[in-house]
C-alpha cells in the first residue's frame, strides 16, 4: 500500500525558504510556499523594513547546499552573476598619502562570491515555479497556527480584494484561509511569525540581542567609462576602532557600501549633518570625494534608513513532527562573517539529510511511523544546528572586532602569516586559518571553534618555546662571550658587518 505524499507548508519565500521548498519537492512532497510580500521577482515589491539590503556573500556551505538540491543548472546560473572576492583590501592614510593593502582570504586562491540578493532569490523562485508539485502564494500573512492539529491560518492580502467584516461585524479584515499540512517549515526571517507560534507549543529558550551598532547603505557608482572604480575582486574595508565602512562589488560595476557605527555616532551625524564629510575624511580616507561625490554622500545618508543589527539564538528549532524553523527564524546572525545566508542554506541541507537518515522518505513507512521518524529527524536537526548556529553567531560577533581594528594589528598579521605558511608548506598537519575553515569548508561551526582553539594552544606553546630558546641562547652567549654583548662590542660587530656588506657590493659591481 502506497502512503500519501506529505504536504509541506513553507512560510517565507526568501532564499532559504525557496531552497527548502526545492529540497522537499525533489523528494516528492506536495509543497505550498506562503510569502507575506508580493512576488519578490517584481521590482516594485518593497522589502519589509528597508529599501535595499547588504550584498550577500555566497561561500562553500551555501554552494554545497544549493548543489545538493538536485537542480544541475541552478548553481551555475547563480554563480554566473557572482563576482569572486579573493580577499580583503584594507584602506588607510599615512602622512597624507592614501594607501591600500590586500589580504588574501586563502593561500590556495579560493574566493567567496558577492551576489545580489534579488539575483539569487529570482533564480530559486524560477526553479520553484516550473516545479509541478510546488504552489506559490504571495501576499499571504501567517496569523495563526495549531501545531497539534497541523493547521495554519493566513490572511490573503491580494490587491483589489474587498475587506470583510469579522464575526462581531467589525469591517476592515482581509480574507483569511485555513491550510492543513503534515509539517511546516518556518523560514520567515528574524521577526518570524512561525517562530512566534512555535513558542506557544514548545518550551523555547530564546535570546535576542541588538548590538550597539547601526548600519546605513551607500553606493559607489561605476566610473565614467563604465568600469569599477576600485578592485572588484576584494571586499574593501576602511577600518576604525569603533566603526567601519565596507564595499562589495555589484554586477553593474558599482559597489554596495555599508557604514557600521555605534548609535551615538549616528545620532551626532543626524543632528550635525554638516560634519558628515569631515567624519568620512577623517575615518574613511579616499571615500569622499574620490569614490562618492559629497552631495551624493549626504543625500544617501539622509535618504537611506539607519537600521539596527539583531542577533538571535533559540533552542529547540522544532516541535514534535509538526514544525521546524530554519535560517534567520532560528538564528539571526550578525553579517560580519558573511555567513548568515550560508548558515541558512546549510540548515536546509542538514535538515533533509537528517530526514533522509531517519527514513522519513522510506516508501515502505506507514503514516504513523513516518510521523515518528520525522520527529526523530527534527530532534537530530535541532541537536546539531543549535550547537553550530550558536557557534557562528559568536564567531560573527568576534569578527566585527577583527574587521574594524584587528586587520591592522601586527599580532593579527603575524599569526595569519604563520598559519598560512603551515597550511601552504605542511598540509599534512591539517592546519587551517579560522576564516578558511568557516568559508571554504563544510566543517561544523562548533568543530571549527574546537579546532581553532587547539591550534591556538599549539601555536602559543610553539612561540613560548621559541622565546625560551632565544633567551637561553642569549644567556649562553652572554656568559661565554661577554665582550661581544657589551655596548662597544655590539657597535664593533655592526661596523664589521657593514664593512663586509660594502665589500661584497663592490665585488658584485666589479664583476
Amino acid at each position: 500500500m502506497t502512503i500519501p505524499r506529505q504536504k509541506v507548508v513553507v512560510v517565507g519565500a526568501g532564499p532559504v525558504g525557496a531552497l527548502a521548498a526545492l529540497y522537499a519537492a525533489s523528494r516528492g512532497d506536495e509543497v505550498e510556499v506562503y510569502e507575506l510580500r508580493g512576488d519578490l521577482r517584481d521590482p516594485t515589491t518593497v522589502p519589509l523594513n528597508f529599501t535595499k539590503s547588504i550584498n550577500l556573500a555566497l561561500s562553500e556551505r551555501g554552494i554545497t547546499s544549493m548543489t545538493n538540491c538536485g537542480r544541475d543548472d541552478l548553481i551555475e546560473n547563480v554563480l554566473r552573476e557572482a563576482i569572486p572576492m579573493h580577499g580583503r583590501m584594507i584602506h588607510g592614510r599615512d602622512r597624507g598619502d592614501l594607501w591600500e593593502a590586500a589580504q588574501a582570504y586563502d593561500v590556495h586562491g579560493r574566493a567567496i562570491n558577492a551576489i545580489d540578493r534579488g539575483t539569487l532569490n529570482n533564480a530559486l523562485l524560477d526553479e520553484l515555479e516550473k516545479t509541478p508539485n510546488v504552489k506559490l502564494f504571495f501576499n499571504h500573512k501567517l496569523t495563526g497556527a495549531d501545531f497539534r492539529t497541523n493547521k495554519a491560518w493566513f490572511e490573503r492580502r491580494i490587491p483589489g480584494d474587498t475587506p470583510v467584516a469579522d464575526d462581531a461585524g467589525v469591517a476592515g479584515r482581509v480574507p483569511e484561509i485555513e491550510v492543513s499540512f503534515d509539517y511546516l517549515i518556518g523560514a520567515d526571517g528574524a521577526h518570524s511569525a512561525a517562530r512566534y507560534h512555535l513558542m506557544k507549543f514548545a518550551r523555547v529558550d530564546y535570546q535576542q540581542e541588538y548590538i550597539d551598532t547601526l548600519w546605513c547603505e551607500f553606493r559607489i557608482p561605476p566610473s565614467e567609462d563604465g568600469n569599477f572604480r576600485i578592485s572588484p575582486n576584494h571586499l574593501h574595508i576602511w577600518p576604525g576602532r569603533e566603526f567601519m565602512f565596507i564595499a562589495l562589488p555589484s554586477a553593474d560595476k558599482s559597489f554596495t557600501c555599508t557604514l557600521f557605527a555605534p548609535s551615538s555616532h549616528y545620532n551626532f551625524l543626524e543632528t550635525s549633518p554638516e560634519d558628515l564629510h569631515g567624519f568620512f575624511d577623517s575615518h574613511f580616507p579616499g571615500v569622499c570625494p574620490e569614490l562618492i561625490e559629497p552631495a551624493a554622500l549626504s543625500e544617501q545618508f539622509v535618504a537611506n534608513p539607519h537600521l539596527p543589527l539583531i542577533s538571535i539564538k533559540c533552542n529547540p528549532h522544532h516541535f514534535n513532527s509538526s514544525i521546524v524553523i530554519i535560517g534567520d527564524a532560528a538564528h539571526a546572525v550578525l553579517p560580519f562573517y558573511g555567513q548568515g545566508l550560508n548558515a541558512g542554506l546549510e540548515d536546509v541541507r542538514v535538515l533533509f539529510e537528517q530526514l533522509d537518515k531517519h527514513g522519513v522518505y522510506d516508501p515502505h513507512s506507514s503514516v504513523y511511523t513516518r510521523g515518528l521518524k520525522r520527529q526523530a529527524g527534527f530532534q537530530a536537526y535541532t541537536d546539531q544546528r543549535c550547537a553550530d548556529t550558536h557557534a557562528i553567531n559568536d564567531l560573527s560577533k568576534e569578527n566585527y572586532l577583527e574587521m574594524r581594528s584587528g586587520v591592522k594589528s601586527p599580532l593579527y598579521k603575524l599569526r595569519k602569516t604563520i598559519e598560512e605558511t603551515i597550511d601552504r608548506h605542511f598540509p599534512i598537519f591539517g592546519w587551517k586559518t579560522q576564516y578558511a575553515r568557516v568559508s571554504f569548508s563544510n566543517q561544523r561551526y562548533s568543530e571549527v571553534i574546537e579546532a581553532v582553539q587547539h591550534q591556538s594552544q599549539v601555536l602559543g606553546l610553539g612561540l613560548s618555546g621559541a622565546l625560551v630558546a632565544s633567551v637561553g641562547a642569549l644567556s649562553i652567549l652572554a656568559w661565554k662571550y661577554p665582550q661581544y654583548l657589551s655596548p662597544m662590542g655590539l657597535i664593533r660587530c655592526s661596523r664589521h658587518l657593514a664593512c663586509v656588506g660594502l665589500k661584497n657590493v663592490r665585488n658584485f659591481i666589479h664583476v
